[in-house]
């Protein structure tokens, strides 16, 4: 039959894309390999037939018997048979008619045989097969190359030539042979391997794979856009189903893929494209790279997938049937799709499947295993960190209020730290509806044609458009717009805390959120300043709080009053109350390092406020400091005299503490918790002079330079190290924590080791000749006799 399928011309074969092509020959492959396949089907059948034929032999006829049974028949018929004469013509002719057509009346009834079984009794069975058609061969269709046609005098003469196909009947029927020889084979048992020859095995598997990894891995590194499917190959191998290396090869390809992909993902997100782009003609270059971006989004959505379904599986405890790996060496599995994953939610803010990833972290934060619940804080916290302009964060912050206000606030308190460490230093503030809004950045088209001539509109349309590339150059994002994102993720982060504060105050989030509201309570709005500072004082006042809850309490409330509190007539003497009364629960122990926060209270509450305080107030306060200086470490005492530095400094007439003479009546009652009447002005600063011997040189330096009165120049001044810095930064720097010491103590040179005789320097010169001689004299031994000792000395 000839092939009247059109061939495509050259033109239409260079617009087709190759894998259209590869797929038109895949089709045609597997249409080939389908049709000789039936083909091979009905040749096995017709020799089954055969063999079954030729197996089988004729089955002799019982003439004999079948005469016998005819025989005694007819007897029979001949005694039953009723006279003629007594019949009616009718029935006798009826009778004769059936005689000649009575097929019924000569068949062998004892025999369960149809009717017509003689004549198929009496044919052969090699006939039988004989009669049945046959179908001839019918090979598959045989496919034309067209050539170049001739032309000649009579015409055009087409020329072609068939297409070599492979003998693919005689390769599958060798297959088949190779099956049956290796099921025999594998019938025999296999060879026992030792430990030793094991452990050989594995290793060499082992790195076959890593170089397999390895090689893949190089090749789409190197060249992105050609090898992009070596993608599909290498995250296959997150199914490795060897038993012996499963584990290790499926985390050696998830940290391989998670590697590549940062590096090959491009700085931009990737949309996908629309009909109407799919349709226009483009470059081959911008084909190219649109392939290359299709294929990596749709690789690295499977591999976040794959990293998904591994983690739920873990998370289940569920393992599929098929599966090689057992239920103990999924977490780690597990762990590191979730390391994978966090290192993307990094890296990789800015492209596809960011906000997936960010619903996958967020509820791991909460997780009960601890080493994935802080790899997710660790994480979360370092996007926030990094995140400048606030998507990212905007995020994250989304996802962790639902999950706190869906768990119903039972999470745990590390899920709410991680708000401290948002980039977020300013915010939109109420304003006028003319600020808010927005600002015409280019005029209309009315406008031009209204206020300017034809030339100031030329000029003016050149004007914007290089002012919209400059724009598109800098490739920076407005201020307005960070602001306002900004200011979206603070409302979410207040709405969680105040959440908390209203409906679970005794939760152990309240730590927490105690200290995101001092660190963000400047950026609230003052509508809430006075809800706030009534709900921290009737916690402050419920005394359900720890001393560390408490000071975070004081901390949010002067925070709110330093900034755009300054304007409220508000009274805060009952957290200055209570920050005195909280000093003495500070000590050297494990509440050292709270003295971080009481320092930042301190700050707040004197330096920045210096004309809401009283002169009784400041005294009170640094006659307490001083003596919880003695009782802390060395750092803590730095930050607490630096402090006492700035009230000397500060306030006026404190130096009357630097005099032991009292001023007016009564007398100083350190546990009194008042401030304001617990007569500091007629006590004196005793404990500098403890601290003036304090093993810290640095302590030393404060000490004596508080006694001189602290003053800014002169031989009492301190180094400008020290006078420049904070009392925060201070106690910061020599921390303890590393276990070494700040300033590091000097070496000691060490001495010559005089050589000297035993005895000769320790032994006055007369002691030692009398030694010498007692060793020299020769002691005569006598035996003992305590007897005699007793009657001499009952004698005497």
């Amino acid at each position: 039959r000839k092939n009247t399928k059109r061939v495509p011309s050259f033109r239409k074969l260079l617009r087709t894309s190759q894998i259209k092509l590869d797929n038109k020959l895949k089709n045609k492959q597997f249409k080939q390999k389908s049709a000789a396949k039936k083909y091979r089907k009905e040749q096995k059948k017709l020799r089954e037939a055969v063999r079954d034929a030729i197996s089988r032999k004729p089955f002799p006829l019982e003439e004999c018997k079948k005469k016998q049974v005819a025989r005694k028949w007819e007897e029979k018929e001949e005694e039953d048979a009723l006279p003629l004469d007594m019949m009616d013509e009718d029935d006798l002719k009826l009778m004769e008619d059936l005689a000649q057509r009575a097929s019924f009346l000569t068949r062998d009834l004892s025999s369960n045989e149809p009717v017509h079984v003689k004549k198929r009794k009496h044919e052969s069975v090699i006939e039988k097969y004989e009669k049945v058609p046959r179908r001839l061969q019918t090979e598959p269709e045989k496919e034309l190359i067209h050539l170049l046609p001739i032309k000649d005098k009579s015409g055009i003469i087409p020329q072609a030539v068939e297409k070599p196909v492979l003998n693919v009947a005689r390769d599958e029927e060798e297959d088949t042979e190779d099956m049956e020889e290796a099921e025999d084979f594998n019938e025999e048992p296999l060879p026992v391997l030792t430990p030793e020859e094991m452990a050989a095995q594995r290793r060499q598997k082992l790195q076959e794979r890593k170089v397999h990894i390895a090689a893949l891995a190089s090749a789409i590194l190197s060249e992105p856009d050609s090898n992009i499917k070596k993608l599909k190959e290498l995250r296959a191998m997150l199914m490795e189903q060897d038993p012996n290396v499963a584990v290790i090869v499926r985390k050696l390809v998830m940290v391989s893929l998670m590697e590549i992909f940062k590096d090959i993902a491009p700085s931009y997100k990737i949309r996908p494209l629309t009909e109407v782009e799919k349709a226009t003609k483009v470059k081959k270059e911008t084909q190219k790279l649109r392939e290359f971006e299709e294929g990596l989004v749709s690789q690295y959505k499977f591999y976040l997938e794959n990293l998904e379904q591994t983690i739920k599986d873990w998370k289940q405890r569920k393992l599929k049937k098929s599966n090689v790996i057992s239920l103990k060496a999924y977490k780690g599995l597990a762990e590191v799709a979730v390391k994978c994953l966090c290192e993307l939610l990094v890296a990789l803010p800015h492209f596809n499947f960011h906000n997936n990833i960010i619903v996958l972290i967020v509820p791991l934060m909460n997780d009960p295993s601890k080493m994935i619940s802080e790899l997710c804080v660790e994480a979360v916290k370092k996007l926030f960190k990094q995140d400048k302009l606030g998507y990212a964060s905007l995020g994250v912050v989304k996802v962790i209020s639902g999950l706190v206000r869906g768990r119903n606030y039972d999470v745990r308190p590390e899920v709410l730290k991680a708000f401290l460490h948002l980039r977020i230093k300013e915010v939109e503030l109420q304003k006028d509806s003319e600020d808010i809004a927005p600002k015409k950045k280019f005029m209309t088209y009315k406008e031009k044609r209204k206020n300017l001539s034809r030339m100031q509109r030329k000029w003016k349309k050149a004007e914007e458009k290089l002012e919209r590339e400059l724009l598109e150059a800098e490739a920076s994002e407005s201020k307005e717009k960070k602001l306002k994102l900004h200011t979206e993720t603070l409302n979410i982060v207040f709405v969680t805390y105040f959440r908390i504060l209203k409906k679970a105050q005794k939760s152990p989030l309240l730590p927490a959120v105690l200290e995101g509201l001092a660190k963000f309570a400047h950026l609230i709005n003052v509508e809430f300043f006075d809800d706030l500072l009534i709900v921290l004082h009737s916690l402050i006042a419920s005394g359900d709080l720890s001393y560390r809850e408490s000071l975070h309490c004081v901390l949010s409330a002067f925070h709110i009053l330093s900034g755009q509190g300054d304007v409220l007539n508000i009274d805060p003497m009952k957290f200055y109350t209570h920050l005195y009364k909280t000093l003495f629960s500070l000590h050297a122990g494990g509440t050292n390092e709270d003295i971080g926060i009481v320092l930042q209270c301190l700050d707040v509450m004197f330096a920045k406020r210096r004309k809401q305080v009283s002169q009784q107030r400041a005294l009170a306060f640094l006659k307490r400091l001083s003596i919880l200086a003695l009782h802390v470490l060395p750092n803590s005492s730095v930050g607490i005299l630096a402090t006492n530095r700035v009230f000397m400094q500060t306030f006026p007439r404190m130096d009357l503490l630097l005099d032991n003479e009292s001023q007016g009546s009564g007398i100083y009652l350190p546990e009194l918790d008042e401030p304001e009447h617990c007569n500091a002005q007629n006590t004196a600063l005793w404990e500098l002079h403890l601290l003036q011997r304090h093993y810290h040189p640095t302590v030393k330096k404060f000490a004596s330079h508080l006694i001189a009165g602290a003053p800014t120049e002169g031989s009492g001044a301190l180094p400008l190290d020290l006078s420049q810095r904070s009392a925060t930064e201070l106690f910061e720097t020599y921390c303890m924590k590393g276990m070494t010491f700040n300033p590091p103590v000097a070496s000691v040179t060490p001495r010559r080791k005089d050589t000297f005789l035993q005895m000769d320097s320790f032994v006055d010169e007369e002691l030692n000749k009398q030694l010498q001689q007692h060793i020299n004299e020769t002691v005569a031994h006598k035996p003992l006799d305590f007897a005699k000792h007793l009657k001499e000395s009952s004698l005497t």
